[in-house]
Parts: C-alpha cells; structure tokens; sequence
C-alpha cells in the first residue's frame, strides 16, 4: 500500500502529464473546429489502454495505475485513481455550478413553450428507436447480461441514445459563444430535461434487475422535492448575498470577496450535490440548478471570474480523464461487434438530430438555429460513459455493449460541434447571428460576423 506521500507525489506528476496532454492535443483539434472540452475528452482515451497503453503498457500501468494488489490475490482501486475521480467530481460541480450562474433565465422564459416542445421530442423519439434497438440486442445475447430481460435491456439503451452530456455540452456552448443566445439556452434546458429523464430510467433499470423499484421512486421524488425547494424556499434566502454586509469585526475578505456569503456559495453548491447524488439524479444536475437560483450581481460576477480558470483548466479536466481510462476500445474490430456498432450510431445520431432539428423548425426556428440546436444535441461525451460504467458495474452490459456504446460516445460527440458550425457559418455569409431572440442580423457579409464569432472561441 503506498504512503500517503507516495499518492501525493504521484498525484502531482498526473495532473502534469494531463495538461501537457491536453495542451499538445489542443492545437490538432482546434484545427478540426473543435472546442477544448473535445481535445480533454480524447486525452483521457490517449493516456487510457486504448492508445498508451497499446503502445507502451508498461509507462501507461506505471503512470496511471488502476488496481492495487492487496495480497491473497485480491486487489482494489489504486489510490491515485481514486484522487483523480474525486478531483474530476468537484471540478465538474463547480463547473455546472458556473454554467448555472451564467444561465440567462430571462431567455429560457421568453421562449419556454419552443424549450418543452423540443425536449419532449429529444427524448421521446430516441427513447422509441433506443427502445426497438435495445430490445434485438438482449434477443442477440452477446450484449446484456443473462439478468437482463427484454425490457430492461430496451430501455437501457433508450437511456443511452437519449442522453445529452450536460457538462460537455455547456463547455461547447460556452466556448462557442452561445450561451447567451436563444440557441444555447435551448440546448441547455433541454439537454437538462433530457439527461433527468434518462437518469431515472437508468435507476428503473438497475432498481428493477434487484427486485426493487425503491431507487426509481426515490429519484424521481427526490429530484422533484430538490427543484421545489431551491426555486421556492432557497432562491428567497439567497437574495440576501448580494446585499450583505458584514458585521463589526466580521470584515474578512478572499480574493476580494466577502468569506461570510462566498462560505455559503460553496456549502450551496456542495450541499446540493451531494443530495442529487444521494437521491440517484447526479451531481451535476444539484449544482446546476444552485447556480440558476443565486442572485445576479456582482458579487456572483467576482466568483465566476475567479473561479472560471481554475475550474476550467485544472479540477475539470480530471473529471474527462477517468473514464478515458477505464475505456478499451480494442473491442471494435470483431466484424460483429462493428455492424452492430454500425446500426446504434445511425440511430443515436439520426433520432437525436432529426427529432430535436424538425420539432424547433416547427416551433419557428430558421433551419439554421434548428440544425445547429439538433447537432448540439448529439455531444453526449463522458456523462454518457458514466451511464456505460454504472451498467457494466451493475452487471447489466457486457464488454462489446460497452465498447459499442463508448465508440457511439466519441464519434456523436466528435460531430457535434463540426456540424453546428455549418449552420452557424451558413449565417455568416448573410451577416447572420445567433442572438437572445432567435437569428440576428449583426453584419455585412463573412467579414464582421465571422470576426466577431472567432474572438469568442475561448472561454474568459
């Protein structure tokens, strides 16, 4: 068992070999129109057994080592990545928190019953198709586990196809630029409507292959109690941050900001977290939704933008690097394993891009915002891996599901951003914008819109 010094020592070394990863990664995918949060996810799959350890297993087991030899033959999870899964966690709740305090709700509510109207269809139309696929791979035996009857099975990969990363997603549209625009705010919501629902349907399944439906109730009734109270109860004791001022002798400050309310911030955010956790709706969804309720001011601006860079580029790029290395993707290349692999990409894609796309062009969207909203829709990224992991986990999927599915992951969430562009830039041609409204008219031909989209590529 190695010393706490040795995990620490260790520890350090990783979170060096990620960033210089990411950075080397960048530049490439950057040159592919991607954004930042796409080059990270790779590098996890680089530094995992898929490339690394392909090439050089010895370096990628020594430097990223998994399991721990306890003796008798038994081992348990290394330390080291132990630290990195628990770094990645509070990277990504205070990530969601952020992207939270950055939401425009005043745009959500102008355009709610377009926002209800397309996340219905993103998750109704891939859980039908998901469903049908779902159920012919339990028939073919080779991809759930023999606990795993039909039904299960259907809706497992209905959760799987209709899943949107919510964490993924927001870092694309916030490096993109779009969060404050009809579009990203859309997307947003219903990337959050869309994941809630495939959480509980993932905790039917898994509640129901043990013989209770305990789990599904408790997050359905927990996730709807949590929601109730930070928007009603919690969002009235908030307000009062923006105005405090401190007491006599109680003038402490960090960073300049207050101790007193930026204290109460992070119990919020941790508080919440921990309960969307408990209750089995994930992390992100609790720290989103804190985030939502503070009060705007510019108290909540000095946090964004103290936190922004640390978040951004040190806690959350462990969260990506996880499951990159719990990924083998070695599987694919049985021909088997590949037409089936085939047949769930058309699908995932084509039910999410086709649904979401058609139902916001008939709520009024251009085609363009509708394409773009239907492309964003597919970055499904590592909240999808998690899913994978909690199945494989629970001994629902086995092997060559999960390696379908993951590959599924990387490819969807690879086009994600490419194809929102081509919209996008079909704008800039006529001096097209997306803006808080819908389409904006913000230019004279390719030069000032595209200009002004470019120098909003990085994130603050």
């Amino acid at each position: 068992m190695p010393t706490l010094l040795e995990v620490t020592t260790h520890f350090f070394l990783q979170v060096a070999v990620i960033l210089i990863t990411c950075r080397l990664l960048w530049p490439l995918f950057r040159r592919l129109g991607q954004v930042q949060v796409v080059a990270i996810m790779a590098a996890g799959f680089v530094l995992g057994p898929t490339v690394l350890g392909w090439a050089w297993p010895a370096a990628q087991e020594w430097l990223f080592p998994a399991a721990l030899d306890v003796g008798g033959g038994a081992t348990t999870t290394h330390p080291n990545l132990t630290a990195i899964y628990v770094v990645g966690q509070l990277g990504l709740v205070l990530y969601m928190f952020l992207v939270g305090a950055s939401f425009k709700l005043e745009i959500l509510r102008s355009h709610l019953g377009k926002a209800g109207a397309t996340s219905a269809a993103g998750i109704v139309v891939p859980l039908l198709l998901g469903g049908v696929v779902g159920v012919w791979l339990v028939d073919q035996g080779d991809y759930f586990t023999s606990k795993v009857s039909s039904w299960q099975g259907g809706l497992f990969l209905a959760a799987a196809v209709a899943i949107t990363a919510f964490p993924m997603l927001a870092w694309i549209i916030y490096a993109s630029g779009l969060l404050n625009t009809r579009l990203g705010t859309m997307s947003l919501s219903c990337a959050a409507v869309d994941d809630a629902c495939a959480w509980v349907l993932l905790a039917t399944v898994v509640a129901t292959t043990k013989g209770s439906m305990s789990g599904a109730l408790l997050a359905i009734g927990g996730g709807l109690a949590y929601l109730l109270f930070m928007t009603v109860v919690a969002r009235r004791f908030l307000k009062r941050l923006d105005t405090w001022t401190p007491g006599n002798g109680d003038r402490e400050r960090s960073g300049g900001l207050a101790v007193v309310p930026l204290t109460i911030v992070l119990l919020v955010v941790l508080l919440a977290s921990w309960f969307t956790d408990y209750v089995g709706i994930y992390s992100v969804f609790g720290a989103f939704v804190a985030g939502t309720v503070m009060p705007r001011g510019k108290f909540l601006d000095a946090i964004r933008e103290r936190f922004e860079p640390l978040v951004a580029y040190l806690l959350l790029p462990a969260f990506f690097i996880y499951s990159g290395l719990n990924t083998e993707l070695n599987l694919i290349f049985d021909p088997q394993v590949l037409l089936v692999a085939v047949v769930v990409l058309i699908v995932s894609f084509a039910g999410k891009f086709g649904a979401i796309g058609l139902v916001a062009r008939w709520q009024g969207m251009s085609w363009r915002e509708a394409g773009a909203m239907g492309a964003l829709a597919n970055a499904r990224g590592l909240m999808e891996l998690i899913l994978l992991n909690i199945g494989l986990s629970a001994g629902l999927i086995t092997g060559q599901l999960y390696t379908i599915l993951a590959l599924m992951t990387i490819v969807t969430t690879f086009l994600a951003t490419p194809v929102m562009r081509l919209f996008e830039r079909n704008g800039w041609k006529k001096g097209i914008v997306f803006g808080p409204s819908g389409e904006d008219h913000n230019g004279v031909g390719t030069g000032t819109v595209q200009k002004d989209a470019t120098a909003r590529e990085a994130p603050r």
